[in-house]
């Protein structure tokens, strides 16, 4: 028996668009949102949009917007499991294949908030969009034509504005869409009195900490037994949630989160707490998991529990980011080793290869910061930070065919490379330019790690500045990048942990 055969969806107003159908959204913000309808009065569903061409709308709309998450982890020594069928998303609509269908949600008086997920590259301006595009390829494009819409429909009413709270992991990711918006409505020439409209709109920073993995293919069909129906977008994530939202606006009485019992912190700074989760747990990931994928690991888990990854992980979270961070070092120790808990968690197989989507944008919020803070008090190079980018670069050494990209950690296995066709199409040129001729570089005694590391690090787009200008720094990504090639991963990740 399926899901929708044997749960029934609740139909309530759509007060909540959602930008984003993945894992994270659904184990994070769905989840949220259906606790407040069981435990307080919002009764509201989400409308889901998917942002991209290819998605899981059909998916998700074949079950009737109705799935399982599946909470696992530890507390307090003892082992911990909850599910909960999730009955807030109303339906997924696909702006590519449904664009009228799609913008008629503009229409919908009882729209209140929207939220999103399109990655960290996501929020970002495209020249090539034009409000008459059906749709617009970015993601702040689309909401500018949507917005639009909705001020035509409504004559400019105030009370008809929407507050947005995107869950991108980039620093101040309200106040981004916002100025992209914005850009576009200008350019667009769509009038002051819309200019107007959009500054009562609310946009507010947000920052987000729940690790989601997703369906648990391994072992679904024991689940489905256990649940009493097929499930085929069961969605995994660990008990641990966090979320913390900016705003000079109190819209704690519309989105009661804190009567739910929910994690949930209203706050007009998060500087700290966005420092802590972005440059520790996500900075921890990002410069752990490219060379830990390429010594053959798969798994979080499998980095805590692997000797020297797990030296190497926490010599550069306490010996090169938290020493450089601002705050109680305390709190941030005790942050770091929750964190370092949470990665061991059992429960959870949060693979590497997920992690590694779009790293070039990941590293320069998540990593780039620390190493650039190490180097300003200690005048050189951190050695784990360095290497982390070098074996970052090691991992975008593929073959490009179609627009699709794919490397090989060892002969026989290939694993997917997954970014902006932009970084793809350079990188892939990088390689080629310096010894790879067939598209795919190996211990090749005419591979010219040199030039790839300055071809990498001087491209000032990716990083926001030429790195490559920074003292020491080209020579030693390019010196770790030689003993990658000729050495192997592991035997330069021991030199860097020793």
């Amino acid at each position: 028996m399926n899901i929708s055969e044997s749960v029934k969806p609740v139909k309530r107003p759509e007060k909540i668009l959602q930008y984003g159908e993945g894992n994270f959204l659904r184990a994070f913000v769905d989840w949220m949102i259906d606790i407040l309808n069981e435990k307080t009065e919002f009764n509201g569903n989400v409308v889901v949009a998917q942002p991209l061409e290819k998605g899981v709308a059909d998916m998700i709309n074949a079950q009737n917007g109705l799935y399982t998450t599946a909470l696992r982890g530890v507390q307090d020594g003892k082992t911990v499991e909850e599910f909960r069928t999730i009955t807030s998303i109303s339906r997924c609509v696909n702006p590519y294949a449904q664009f009228d269908e799609y913008f008629k949600l503009a229409e919908n008086p009882e729209l209140r908030f929207v939220v999103s997920n399109t990655t960290e590259a996501g929020i970002a301006y495209n020249a090539a969009d034009r409000l008459g595009d059906r749709p617009q390829r970015s993601f702040p494009g689309k909401v500018t034509a949507f917005l639009y819409k909705r001020f035509e429909c409504f004559h400019g009413a105030l009370d008809k504005t929407l507050t947005f709270i995107p869950c991108e992991l980039i620093d101040k990711n309200g106040e981004a869409l916002k100025g992209i918006v914005m850009r576009y409505a200008k350019e667009w020439k769509l009038g002051e009195a819309f200019i107007a409209w959009l500054e009562a709109c609310g946009f507010c920073n947000s920052l987000v900490d729940r690790v989601a993995p997703g369906y648990p293919k391994e072992e679904a069909e024991a689940l489905w037994k256990k649940l009493g129906y097929v499930d085929n977008l069961i969605d995994m994530a660990e008990i641990f949630h966090l979320w913390v939202i900016e705003t000079k606006r109190d819209y704690s009485a519309e989105l009661p989160f804190d009567k739910a019992g929910l994690n949930v912190m209203w706050t007009d700074d998060m500087t700290f707490y966005r420092a802590r989760k972005v440059r520790i747990l996500n900075g921890a990931h990002t410069m752990t998991v490219p060379a830990a994928f390429l010594c053959g690991l798969d798994t979080v888990e499998e980095c805590c529990k692997d000797t020297l990854v797990s030296t190497y992980m926490k010599k550069g979270i306490f010996e090169e980011i938290i020493p450089f961070m601002e705050g109680s070092e305390t709190e941030l120790i005790r942050y770091a080793n929750d964190a370092l808990e949470r990665f061991a968690n059992p429960y959870i197989r949060h693979l590497l290869l997920s992690i590694t989507l779009n790293s070039i944008s990941k590293f320069k919020t998540r990593c780039l910061p620390s190493l650039k803070a190490y180097i300003q008090k200690k005048g050189k190079p951190p050695k784990v930070l360095t290497f982390s980018l070098a074996a970052l670069i090691a991992f975008y050494n593929g073959r490009l065919v179609n627009g699709e990209m794919t490397g090989s950690r060892k002969p026989g296995e290939a694993y997917p490379i997954k970014d902006n066709q932009e970084e793809l199409n350079r990188f892939a040129a990088i390689y080629k330019e310096n010894g790879a001729a067939d598209g795919l570089a190996s211990n090749a005694p005419a591979f010219n790690a040199q030039n790839i590391a300055h071809a990498a690090l001087s491209f000032a787009d990716w990083w926001g500045e030429d790195l490559s200008a920074i003292p020491e720094l080209e020579d030693a990504v390019a010196a770790h990048l030689e003993g990658i090639w000729k050495n192997g991963v592991r035997a330069e990740l021991e030199k860097v942990a020793a």
